[in-house]
């Protein structure tokens, strides 16, 4: 047992050591989220919109400020967790797949992952909020950053899916975007007249979306948007499992015997 703790410590190790590369990423989480933040709800109007909390059975109506940058809050957590893991994972895709061939657990690769996965989406979630309740009050921060935190992770896992089947940063990043883009786009009245359709309760973002909008419209929990939110978050995370464990999969030579692995449990 010991020795597979040691397995999952460095592979945690090594996985925060890639996302510390990623120096583009880390920049734009430090700069980009707070101009975003602070841009979007500057220039956009003050009009005031309705936006169907389907979750709480009720229509609430905000500035059309404030609904912007919720969902730019979502988007672009979205799209930072989307992009790191992609980026992280697709660059150390022929290093995991060596560390396997030398006998070292894949489980624990697996859940090195996730926890990169989980820490990233909280960290992005908290420092969005921050951002947020300094432009205008939030009833429940808490809940936005749930609703953040629960956005990243569904699209973090879709980043890690996309990483077995594309091979450069840039395809990664546009359809990370494009997928992302759309989802919002389709949940926002200003952009479609559709955003009360029954529609946008299979999209990814429905439920961070709606929790969004509660955190600033109402002092109560709409628990019927965490089911969806969870549901997608477990999909893609499995599809993004599965994608690793299908790129990291070794093939021997019919009798070539498996390597021993280079972290030896403790009696």
């Amino acid at each position: 047992m010991r020795g597979h703790w040691t397995c999952y410590a460095t592979a945690v190790r090594m996985t925060f050591v890639e996302h510390l590369r990623n120096r583009l990423a880390l920049v734009i989480v430090v700069v980009f989220i707070p101009v975003w933040a602070v841009l979007i709800y500057a220039l956009s109007l003050e009009i005031a919109l309705p936006f169907h909390l389907r979750a709480a059975g009720r229509t609430v109506t905000l500035p059309a400020n404030v609904l912007n940058q919720l969902g730019g809050a979502l988007q672009i957590s979205a799209l930072i967790t989307g992009f790191m893991m992609f980026v992280t994972t697709l660059d150390s895709a022929s290093f995991d797949r060596r560390l396997v061939r030398a006998g070292f657990p894949r489980l624990c690769l697996i859940a090195a992952k996730l926890t990169a996965l989980v820490v990233v989406a909280l960290c992005v979630a908290l420092y969005a909020t921050g951002l947020i309740c300094l432009t205008h009050p939030t009833a429940q921060p808490l809940l936005l950053t749930a609703a953040l935190a629960g956005g990243a992770l569904i699209y973090g896992g879709i980043g890690i899916a996309l990483a077995a089947v594309l091979t450069t940063d840039l395809a990664g990043l546009v359809l990370v975007t494009v997928i992302c883009s759309i989802d919002l786009a389709l949940q926002s009245p200003l952009a479609t007249p559709a955003a009360a359709s029954v529609i946008v309760r299979y999209l990814p973002d429905y439920g961070p979306m709606q929790w969004a909008v509660s955190s600033v419209a109402l002092d109560t929990v709409p628990w019927s948007a965490a089911g969806p939110a969870a549901c997608w978050a477990l999909v893609t995370a499995a599809l993004g499992v599965s994608a690793f464990a299908a790129r990291t999969r070794v093939h021997r030579p019919l009798g070539e015997p498996a390597s021993v692995s280079p972290v030896r449990s403790h009696p």
